[in-house]
Order: C-alpha cells, then sequence, then structure tokens
C-alpha cells in the first residue's frame, strides 16, 4: 500500500526488519492496539466522516491516514490479524471482525486509490458495507477495553499523547 505524508499525519518512517519485516521489538502491542482502534473508530462513523473528513478538519488526518493506521504498523494488508491473538487482540473473534474491516477498506482503497478525495471513498457502493464492518471491530474492541465505543474519535495529537513511550 503507498502512502503519502501530510504534516498532521501519524504516519511515520521505515519499518524494522525483524520478523519478515514486521516491526516486533519498536511498538508495543499496546500502541499497536490504539493505533488499530482509533483508525476503526474513524472507519465506522459516518457522522465523524461528515463533519471532519468532508469538511477538511486536520486534526483527524484524512481515509488514507486511518487505514495506514490500520494497517502499517501491523502488516494487516499482509496477513490475517489471527496472528495477534494474544498480543494485539484478545480471541479471535476479534481478530476475525478486524480482518473483515481491513479486506472491506482495502478493497475500496485499492478502487479508488489512497489519494482519492474523501468523498469517492464515502459514495463507493462499498463503502455502507466497510463502516458496517469497522464499526462491528470498534465496538467489540472498546467494548473489551471497557470504554465506551460511541464518543467523538480523538485527535491525532492525543493519539499521539496517548501512545507516546518512554526513551
Amino acid at each position: 500500500m503507498t502512502v503519502q505524508g501530510s504534516e498532521n499525519s501519524s504516519r511515520r518512517g521505515s519499518r524494522s526488519s525483524t520478523m519478515g519485516g514486521m516491526p516486533t521489538n519498536d511498538m508495543p502491542w499496546w500502541r499497536w492496539r490504539s493505533n488499530v482502534r482509533s483508525a476503526l473508530h474513524m472507519l465506522s462513523d459516518p457522522g465523524f466522516q461528515r463533519e471532519c473528513w468532508l469538511a477538511g478538519r486536520d486534526e483527524y488526518g484524512d481515509v488514507t491516514d486511518a487505514v495506514y493506521r490500520l494497517v502499517e504498523d501491523t502488516w494487516l494488508d499482509n496477513w490475517s490479524a489471527e496472528k495477534y491473538v494474544g498480543t494485539i487482540f484478545r480471541d479471535a473473534e476479534e481478530a476475525a471482525l478486524v480482518d473483515a474491516a481491513v479486506l472491506r477498506v482495502l478493497r475500496i482503497m485499492h478502487e479508488v486509490g489512497p489519494d482519492a478525495l474523501v468523498s469517492a471513498y464515502l459514495d463507493h457502493p462499498g463503502w455502507p458495507e466497510a463502516v458496517r464492518a469497522a464499526r462491528e471491530a470498534h465496538v467489540r474492541l472498546s467494548v473489551s477495553d471497557g470504554e465506551e465505543p460511541d464518543v467523538q474519535p480523538r485527535t491525532l495529537e492525543v493519539l499521539r499523547i496517548m501512545t507516546r513511550t518512554a526513551s
């Protein structure tokens, strides 16, 4: 997947290469989970998408940025979330729901392109199904973490603060 950076993006530099190129030691599991949850949250909320992405609010990034957070660090665009049961995901049900969302969102991204306008995603005939799949995964992960799934998604700055690691 090709993504392009932006000033307010959560996108980072190159991957480390420890397990088939997957960064296994440079990011703790809870950071991966936070990024996946953030992406699923944004991808699962049509109201947010209209009010933030269509309106061009920079503090939330864009569709491509959300997809990046969903797949880049975890490589979920290359293998199943099942690989992370017991680390990022609590059980096979969480993993299956994440896989369903990833596949639907990536199919649309490959059809419209990573640099397409937000409206190209939202108007895609498969978008409602992608939103539904992301919603199912988002709700399951949020509830598992003891959090309310229906709050406003966090900005990228808040996500950075939450996932900051001590150096």
